[in-house]
């Protein structure tokens, strides 16, 4: 036991053990010194990585904590106004940088302004976020509404707005209840299309002069008509993809639908077309907008509004998605609900809506009418009119062919 003791003391001796270490290096070839350095420094590489990291993460968590500790987070809705020229969209693809949202912006100023933690921005579950609506590549907004957690810094909006590019502005924000969903609370979504009026010009109206048409009141009065058509529920499966006449998903109440007066912008005629509705399917609106156009134009009968509802495919044009902006998103039964009840605002925007016409003045119908002059994306769109079949789509024309034949056979029987 004494000797085990004496072994075990010399051990731990730094003279003795610096000794052995010598003497066991002696008995070492070049090759296994090389070996054993380089795992060392491996080794104190990674410890030193490891507690590296470990230190900005306990310095990251304490300057979280002071900052929920100075600005706890709470739910708000924050309304947006943007020009999608040049974005792939609203919603955001996360870890695709190629295709740049809308939400890639907005994430990155809540980020950069101290709003949300930097790890919210790949987790956004994490800050409950949910926008009202998801508008497509190309598509504006004047009063787009998203709901999240975010910490109230002093200043929230202006500090916000620092880190957003000028198409992008957040022009109000509201407190709200801990449940509230912007898209699950929305009742109804306003919408607008602006458009050249040549659009309604005759299908032989020579485009080459395209800024000398004048839409007539009578045409005008047409349209409108045909717009009135949609007011109601009707299924819209032909009007968005991948849907089947049988799917309830498909059946979409419209409120109001009508167009404006036009105006003269630049050298070219100008209208607005506003629809109000509960919900709206991809493309939804851009279609209901074409087949009114193609009816106008003389390519389809105007009885075609309603055999669109049946359970026919019918083939029908989708107008460019250029002059499509959503203007305002409605929280009626919310209002009821919490709007009086003195501790909740109402989801209201009457005092941001000279902000919103003004963004509207600036960046919206600027972008708009330069891009559909130097593109000339309806009068392109225009000419693909002929090529559509508004009594079928090809597969229900050949069952219907099909079908002619049959019975043609039955009676020479």
């Amino acid at each position: 036991m004494l000797k085990i003791r004496q072994i075990l003391s010399a051990l731990t001796n730094p003279q003795v053990y610096k000794g052995i270490q010598n003497r066991s290096r002696c008995t070492m070839s070049q090759a296994e010194l090389l070996t054993e350095k380089s795992t060392k420094r491996a080794n104190e590489e990674t410890i030193s990585a490891a507690n590296e990291q470990i230190t900005k993460k306990v310095k990251l968590e304490g300057e979280n904590t002071d900052d929920e500790k100075k600005y706890p987070k709470k739910k708000v809705v924050l309304l947006l106004a943007y020009s999608g020229k040049g974005y792939y969209g609203m919603q955001r693809n996360a870890g695709n940088s190629q295709f740049r949202t809308i939400e890639d912006e907005l994430v990155s100023a809540l980020i950069k302004s101290g709003c949300i933690p930097e790890n919210h921005g790949d987790e956004m579950k994490k800050m409950s976020f949910q926008r009202c609506a998801r508008t497509d590549k190309g598509v504006s907004a004047a009063g787009q509404v998203v709901s999240l957690k975010l910490r109230l810094i002093e200043d929230v909006i202006e500090n916000i707005n620092k880190h957003l590019p000028a198409q992008i502005r957040v022009l109000g924000f509201k407190r709200v209840t801990q449940g509230f969903n912007s898209k699950n609370n929305c009742d109804a979504r306003t919408y607008s299309y602006m458009l050249p009026t040549v659009a309604f010009a005759p299908k032989d109206y020579d485009t080459q002069t395209s800024a000398a048409f004048r839409l007539d009141p009578e045409t005008l009065k047409k349209v409108n008509g045909l717009f009135t058509l949609y007011k109601g529920t009707h299924n819209f499966h032909n009007f968005t993809s991948q849907k089947s006449p049988q799917d309830p998903s498909a059946r979409r109440y419209i409120m109001e639908m009508s167009c404006e007066e036009p105006f003269v912008c630049g050298e070219s005629e100008f209208a607005v077309i506003t629809v109000r509705g509960q919900s709206f399917m991809l493309h939804q609106i851009r279609k209901m907008i074409g087949l009114v156009i193609a009816v106008v134009k003389g390519y389809a009968k105007d009885e075609v509004l309603e055999r669109s509802w049946g359970p026919e495919k019918v083939d029908i044009p989708r107008a460019p998605g250029l002059g499509l902006v959503l203007e305002r998103v409605h929280f009626d039964r919310y209002n009821q609900r919490f709007g009086g009840d003195g501790l909740h605002q109402r989801l209201e925007w009457d005092e941001e809506s000279e902000s919103m016409k003004g963004f509207k003045k600036a960046h919206i119908y600027p972008s708009i009418v330069d891009t559909e002059s130097e593109e000339r994306s309806m009068i392109s769109w225009m000419a693909s009119l002929p090529i559509h079949d508004y009594e079928a789509s090809a597969a229900n024309k050949r069952e219907k062919d099909q079908k002619q034949e049959n019975y043609v056979e039955n009676e020479s029987d």
